[in-house]
């Protein structure tokens, strides 16, 4: 990704060109007009006055440096919904004078994106700021065509995404720009910002007299999860159902609260997320916050088998040995989805959700697979010992396989002096979480008997039958 002073060293005389009010980012007065929704009247107008996102508008920090000096390339804004990305984009033409065009790539094409960039190549003089909503919408061919003009300087690209750009951004326009990552809102934030839009007479809703107390508020802001434009919305909706200068009380976030929605995608960042903590919640022993992941997925839409298929994969990977039913109660888990289905099978995920959490961890089989694995990809693959190899058949018979196997059930703790490998490997080590104790304390008795067994000679040891498979 680009440094700092690569950008600097990326511009060019036109990029200090001094300011005035960009086309299509006229400033907000009065005059505004009374249809566009609150979240749009109330749009920041300079760096000072976007809320929340103190990491990137402090005055001495990158962004904010790269802006007054208007010396800055392409930037990426990405962050959930209702976070200011758009704000940003903004402010940034408002203070640096810039030709401003906004595209939003849902109904953008191609044929628009080739006029848009033939036009800023004909005023090589007068810096074109093109911001681009929803970047990830486009796809490759779309973002590759901006690359000859991002690389020349005709356009400064300012793209604004929800998704993660190393997976929806192309990686030769993602290194040409700087990358910032917005956060969603702090409740507080996003309330003061509704007190200052109840409080504006002229962009917001001062002229309505309707007034809020800061609990009020800071209910509303949580029942938006740090979505901005959400919240403001909501509040022009509520204000507009009451009488001049009532006040706005928790009664009329009610059925506000009742619509809520959980944020939250299928296959995106969310789903990746959440599902991150919801495992390692489950791993770390935490089963309040593991049930509290799961209630999220459920009620964000997630497919339950989704989250069963995890759950068997954590009873084998993070739990093992030490808890031997965490596996077979969660297939069961996995089975209930399947011929329940939602909302019973929520119980079932629950029922799995919290023995896991809640059981002995131990990563034993995980790391004994992977030594296995590593073993066979780092040393010669030994061949199987000829006592060892199946005797089925005539030619198998006549070539000596299984000549020589001592069958475990004929010495004392079944224990056979035999050697299941060429060369012994020691991949296994069993730990003392739960139940595995006790294998631990089998196991270390097993390998005694096995060595003194094959250190010793074989007339000694008593075979209850003889050898057989």
């Amino acid at each position: 990704m680009a440094g700092e002073s690569d950008f600097f060293d990326s511009f060019d005389a036109a990029s200090t060109a001094p300011a005035r009010p960009p086309e299509s980012a006229p400033e907000r007065t009065a005059t505004a007009p009374v249809h566009q929704p609150l979240a749009a009247r109330m749009r920041p107008r300079t760096l000072a006055e976007i809320a929340g996102q103190e990491h990137l508008t402090k005055p001495d920090g990158l962004l904010a440096r790269l802006i007054n000096a208007n010396r800055f390339g392409s930037l990426v804004f990405y962050g959930p919904p209702g976070c200011g990305k758009t704000s940003f984009a903004e402010v940034i033409a408002r203070v640096t004078g810039s030709r401003f065009v906004r595209v939003n790539a849902v109904m953008s094409n191609v044929g628009e994106l080739r006029e848009i960039l033939a036009t800023a190549r004909r005023r090589p003089g007068e810096p074109t700021l093109l911001f681009i909503d929803e970047l990830h919408r486009f796809n490759k061919s779309q973002q590759d065509l901006l690359l000859p003009d991002v690389e020349e300087g005709h356009i400064r690209l300012i793209g604004a995404t929800t998704h993660n750009p190393g997976f929806y951004v192309n990686p030769p326009l993602l290194s040409r720009s700087h990358l910032f990552r917005l956060e969603p809102l702090a409740p507080a934030a996003v309330a003061t910002v509704l007190a200052r839009a109840l409080a504006d007479p002229e962009r917001g809703l001062g002229a309505t007299g309707c007034t809020a107390e800061e609990a009020v508020l800071l209910d509303l802001a949580n029942l938006c999860e740090g979505d901005l434009r959400r919240a403001l919305n909501a509040l022009e909706v509520v204000v507009a159902g009451l009488p001049p200068g009532a006040p706005v009380t928790t009664r009329e976030l009610e059925l506000f609260a009742r619509e809520r929605r959980i944020r939250y995608d299928a296959d995106e960042d969310e789903h990746y997320d959440t599902i991150s903590a919801f495992i390692k919640s489950c791993r770390g022993s935490d089963p309040d916050a593991a049930l509290y992941w799961l209630a999220k997925m459920l009620a964000g839409g997630e497919d339950a088998r989704f989250i069963a298929r995890r759950l068997v994969i954590l009873a084998s990977e993070d739990v093992g040995l030490a808890d031997a039913l965490a596996l077979p109660l969660a297939v069961a888990a996995h089975q209930a989805c399947e011929f329940v289905g939602l909302p019973e099978a929520e119980f079932a995920l629950a029922h799995a959700t919290l023995h896991i959490a809640c059981a002995p961890k131990s990563n034993s089989v995980t790391l004994g697979l992977a030594a296995a694995k590593h073993a066979l990809n780092s040393q010669p693959v030994q061949t199987v010992p000829t006592p060892l190899r199946d005797k089925g058949g005539k030619a198998n018979k006549l070539l000596g396989h299984g000549k020589g196997y001592l069958y475990a059930h004929n010495y004392p703790e079944n224990i056979a002096p035999q050697a299941h490998l060429e060369k012994p490997l020691a991949l296994f080590t069993p730990k003392t979480a739960g139940i595995e104790a006790k294998l631990a304390e089998r196991l270390a008795r097993w390998r005694q008997l096995r060595a003194q067994a094959l250190g010793s000679d074989r007339s000694h040891i008593s075979p209850a039958s003889a050898s057989n498979e």
